[in-house]
């Protein structure tokens, strides 16, 4: 698999095909309605699951903060997601992209107004704090509703430059430029709060989820203050890459995005009229001149996203825990074998002795020592294996797991999925995304990259189960099908297994991953 391809699977997990807003309708009576603080909604019904697409949850001015979305008369229309947020990709045209109008929830639930109260589970969809949308349909709501009665929202908010340029050096009224990003969610969240009573769900128990970038996002607003109380229990995939843009840094790259354009801190209200395609270069740019191309597979993110300002952003995630804030928030956590890895699954008749003298280049004389640790993690390794394995995400996630094992206010439950797609099996491998459509139990949706086997419908049922019982409960065991499950320290490693054979183990990779991350 080429480093291209992969660069690819790490943001298309975010990818929207249907992007017509919600506008203003009357007479919906036919179709199910449910009032919110901005006026009345219409949704559809599918295999009896209302679904609402495209709600307003905030408008926004350029770098400003977001405001409530203005109201509207009769019931507005919401069967068709909205606009996306700009961004510069292949797999999105841009006439289904708007600065404007990006700002909407969706909403699938099994019942409205109806007296229950559901869990609600909202997702953050991934691309890092570049690219993505919440329009994507392995990320349908509509299955893990359905299976187990909780209410599944989604979200679209600004991104890149738009989202993350810091313009606090300008003035007062930019204070929080360099995190509006994450405000919209911020925003979302106080949406659900306000709202999701009448779609069926609890207020009081939402659960944040997210792949990647989302993941990273879920771990920010775990730093967030403004979002303490608005959520309840998190959940994080492959996230734990390190952002280190700091005040400092975020302010420096600001300041070099208006000297590219030709514009001094005086004039900061000129970027209002800078089209957005200026601005982006702008902005790539300021960040290559300040910190050189990013390499596919880095550690670290340096650019346009969320910023530690110490009062919008307390500190990072993941550096190597989380703000104090989120201590009591129950936490599930995990990455996969070979997440953004090019992999050497397609080279069938590749040997040990040629295995070998790749890794020597890494290794030198300790070639054979990471063969034996990796004997000890994997015993059934092939040499395509030894030449596959992620070493970016997942020391980071162990890292992580024991800072957060040691607040010991909530409980933090750990996996690892080993489970290879069946499709192409040939080089993709446990790829970087590939727990998105298990969770979400949406094989039918992904075949191209699950199969559509029983195989993967078990291991779906499997994990989507563990999904829903952690949002609803805080605790992802599942007698019925799988092993138990306790909760995560730095002593036990414990860790559920994802494979063809399920199964909890304890540290098993440690070694491994301290020997890696050595080199």
């Amino acid at each position: 698999m080429r480093h291209s391809v992969n660069f690819i699977f790490y943001f298309l997990i975010a990818v929207g095909f249907c992007f017509t807003g919600c506008n203003p309708k009357s007479n919906q009576n036919q179709k199910p309605v449910v009032k919110t603080t901005s006026g009345s909604v219409s949704g559809s019904i599918d295999d009896g699951i209302f679904a609402f697409k495209g709600i307003p949850y905030a408008t926004a001015e350029r770098f400003m903060p977001p405001q409530d979305p203005d109201a509207w008369d009769g019931v507005r229309e919401c069967i068709d997601f909205g606009p996306v947020a700009k961004q510069i990709v292949s797999w999105i045209e841009d006439s289904v992209m708007n600065e404007k109008e990006l700002f909407s929830v969706n909403v699938w639930t099994q019942g409205i107004s109806d007296g229950k109260k559901r869990p609600v589970m909202l997702w953050l969809h991934g691309g890092g704090f570049h690219v993505g949308s919440s329009n994507d349909p392995m990320t349908y709501g509509k299955a893990l509703a359905k299976k187990g009665d909780v209410v599944i929202v989604s979200v679209n908010h600004r991104l890149n430059i738009l989202g993350f340029l810091d313009l606090s050096a300008c003035g007062s009224s930019y204070a929080q430029s360099a995190n509006a990003g994450m405000l919209d969610i911020v925003k979302s969240l106080e949406w659900v709060k306000n709202n999701i009573e009448n779609f069926g769900g609890d207020p009081s128990n939402v659960t944040i989820f997210g792949e990647s970038g989302g993941g990273g996002k879920v771990g920010t607003l775990m730093c967030m203050p403004a979002a303490k109380g608005l959520f309840h229990k998190a959940i994080i995939q492959s996230g734990t890459l390190i952002n280190v843009m700091t005040k400092e840094k975020s302010q420096a790259l600001g300041i070099a995005v208006l000297e590219n354009l030709g514009l001094t801190p005086d004039d900061v209200e000129k970027l209002d009229t800078v089209s957005y395609l200026n601005l982006v270069k702008a902005g790539n740019d300021a960040i290559l001149k300040i910190s050189g191309p990013r390499k596919p597979g880095s550690a670290t993110m340096f650019g346009f996203a969320p910023s530690a300002d110490s009062v919008v952003l307390l500190q990072q995630p993941f550096s190597p825990g989380f703000a104090d804030i989120s201590k009591e928030i129950p936490l599930m956590m995990g990455t996969t074998l070979n997440e953004l890895v090019r992999t050497a699954y397609a080279e069938k008749d590749l040997t040990l002795e040629q295995a070998k003298e790749r890794l020597a280049k890494v290794y030198g004389d300790k070639t054979d020592q990471y063969i034996e640790l990796f004997a000890k993690t994997y015993p059934d390794y092939t040499p395509q294996d030894l030449l596959s394995i992620d070493n970016v995400f997942r020391p980071f996630t162990i890292r992580t797991a024991d800072a957060r094992a040691v607040q010991e206010n909530a409980p933090l439950y750990a996996y690892f999925l080993a489970w290879k797609s069946p499709v192409d099996s040939a080089s993709r491998g446990s790829f970087h995304g590939l727990d998105i459509p298990l969770a979400f139990n949406t094989v039918d949706l992904r075949p191209d990259w699950t199969g559509n086997s029983e195989e993967a419908w078990e291991l779906a049922d499997k994990m989507s189960s563990v999904w829903l019982n952690f949002a609803k409960t805080g605790n992802p065991n599942v007698a019925d099908k799988l092993p138990e499950w306790k909760p995560y320290t730095s002593e036990n490693g414990a860790t559920m297994y994802f494979d063809k054979n399920c199964r909890i183990v304890n540290n098993h990779d440690r070694e491994l991953m301290d020997f890696i991350k050595s080199y």
